[in-house]
């Protein structure tokens, strides 16, 4: 029986290294949650989808120590709506996340859910990187 619940969010698209160094880390405090980011919040905040939802979520649904993967209203830009559904013990955040950037800090307090920093070290590679490296090798074809 998995005693805590370690919620993740993000929009993993594509997924890459980083993303799994999170979840190996983030499993050593319990069972990860996925909060899987929208297609409509990727068009917002990047411009594109590289991989759809059922993807993403098929694939990350599968990285041992995910428990499950949820969708999240992300009309808002934040994943609050689904850490107040949810209610995990903690909400873990990557290397690039600090308190002054993560919108969800003040939900989290008000509802008693442990904020970890840091999760799977310092950033080491990025999914924005990925799909433009992508782009500009078939453009030299």
């Amino acid at each position: 029986m998995i005693k805590n619940i370690i919620a993740i969010s993000g929009g993993f698209d594509p997924v890459h290294v980083g993303h799994v160094k999170m979840i190996e880390e983030a499993s050593k405090s319990g069972g990860v949650l996925v909060i899987l980011n929208s297609d409509e919040w990727l068009m917002r905040k990047k411009g594109y989808v590289f991989m759809p939802w059922k993807e993403r979520a098929y694939i990350m649904g599968n990285i041992k120590g995910v428990v499950a993967v949820t969708n999240v209203d992300d009309s808002d830009d934040t994943v609050c709506q689904a850490l107040r559904r949810h209610r995990p013990d903690a909400f873990a955040n990557g290397g690039d996340r600090k308190n002054n950037n993560v919108p969800e800090v003040a939900l989290c307090e008000e509802l008693g859910i442990e904020m970890i920093w840091n999760i799977g070290g310092d950033k080491i590679q990025s999914s924005s990187d990925l799909v433009n490296k992508r782009r500009q090798n078939e453009s030299n074809i």
